[in-house]
């Protein structure tokens, strides 16, 4: 399996980016999903909190399942936020959001069993591959906001052990319509009511919403416990402190899921050391009992986000109303903006760009734009669109790069 797993191809073109920086080229870096503390600076309270609590000690291992007042905290967090409060034994702490994914694979996939995906998406893939599971991969586009429909999903749901939604989705920064979530919980449901009957195992819903109180405009966030309580028994959420509160680097991570799930992945996860710094658990669970603190945050957060998703949304859209093969989806969620450059066939002198590459390499070189391609996230059907991440620059630098685009798209010729 080793042998055969690859590697991130968004660590690979970010390795590009640093090597052009070094020559001393200006780039606007929107490649990796992380956050510039110069830009989005921690919460007041997780910054302190997590000082206070290695002064008071809380230096040594915590318990495996997580310290009972983060537990306690993300229980009424959730009551307060989505309505709805997991009983204790439903929550697990993790180191980061990512250990949580991947034990949840690990939880209730066995080799040979399907899992089921839409794609373009984060890392379900290499999850697949890790775990001998079988990909059953759904192929989205921009006409379906790129979340996969309803009835692409349900002929698969039968004889798959597991189906994996990302939203706000990475990498396209878009929210699912709560009806077809709905649409796939009721689903589901029936589903798990046929196997009951025949004594199989049940279907599971891994739901990752780490970016879910990343949301903009009339965008709102749905879960699935939320729409249909019964969901409870079926679902296991991915959540964290790492997008949401601009904490990637602290690493507290958290599921709420099925107590039989959840026990499991606390084994996996206990055997690999994967539980989040003690100090940093007990810093977040003061930070998520203090509503008023956070409800600031969040404010913030989303006004620094929402402020540099706008100005590429309206530059890109101006740029299409003046004719050139460029548009973007209207900001809905997460840090992340979808959008087209389907320049193949136009050239640059005597260049003519006759793939994607051609052109994100023209882009990168060129405007200093460096962006991921959705192929990167398993998408090559997608091929002229990319992610564009606004965690790591400036207003300042954003608009200076846009201006070098419409510059840069003014020289070019268009094709015969």
């Amino acid at each position: 399996m080793a042998a055969s797993l690859q590697g991130s191809s968004i660590l690979a073109i970010a390795a590009q980016v640093r090597a052009l920086v070094a020559q001393g080229h200006q780039i606007c870096n929107l490649t990796i999903g992380d956050f510039d503390p110069k830009h989005y600076p921690l919460p007041d309270r997780l910054l302190q909190g997590t000082t206070d609590a290695l002064r008071e000690g809380h230096t040594n291992y915590p318990p495996a399942n997580g310290i009972p007042e983060l537990r306690k905290a993300v229980q009424h967090m959730y009551k307060a936020r989505l309505g709805w409060e997991p009983k204790l034994e439903n929550v697990l702490i993790a180191g980061g959001a990512r250990p949580v994914l991947y034990g949840c694979y690990r939880a209730v996939v066995n080799p040979g069993e399907k899992v089921v995906y839409g794609t373009p998406s984060w890392n379900n893939n290499h999850y697949t591959h890790m775990v001998g599971g079988v990909p059953v991969e759904i192929q989205v586009g921009p006409e379906d906001n790129f979340f996969p429909p309803l009835a692409a999903i349900t002929p698969h749901l039968r004889d798959a052990a597991l189906v994996v939604l990302n939203s706000p989705l990475n990498p396209s920064g878009t929210c699912i319509d709560p009806a077809t979530l709905a649409g796939l919980c009721d689903a589901i449901l029936t589903e798990n009511a046929a196997r009951q009957s025949q004594g199989r195992r049940p279907l599971f819903l891994c739901y990752d919403q780490i970016y879910w109180m990343l949301t903009f405009g009339e965008s709102r966030h749905a879960d699935p416990v939320s729409l249909r309580p019964a969901m409870a028994d079926y679902t296991v959420y991915v959540d964290g402190i790492s997008k949401c509160f601009a904490a990637t680097g602290l690493r507290v991570g958290w599921t709420v899921g099925p107590p039989p799930v959840v026990d499991a992945m606390n084994k996996v996860l206990g055997h690999v050391g994967a539980w989040a710094p003690k100090a940093e658990q007990m810093a977040t669970a003061r930070l998520l009992d203090d509503s008023a603190s956070t409800d600031a945050y969040l404010a913030f957060i989303r006004g620094a986000a929402g402020a540099r998703l706008t100005m590429l949304f309206q530059r890109l859209e101006h740029l299409r109303a003046q004719g050139y093969p460029v548009q973007a989806l209207e900001p809905q969620g997460a840090i992340y903006l979808s959008a087209e450059f389907a320049l193949e066939g136009w050239s640059s002198g005597k260049k003519v760009f006759h793939s994607a590459a051609d052109v994100r390499t023209w882009l990168l070189e060129e405007v200093g734009l460096a962006m991921v391609p959705f192929r990167a996230f398993g998408a090559p059907h997608a091929p002229h669109w990319y992610r564009l991440s606004v965690g790591a620059v400036g207003e300042t630098e954003l608009s200076a790069m846009l201006d070098r685009l419409q510059a840069a798209l003014g020289t070019l010729t268009r094709p015969a």
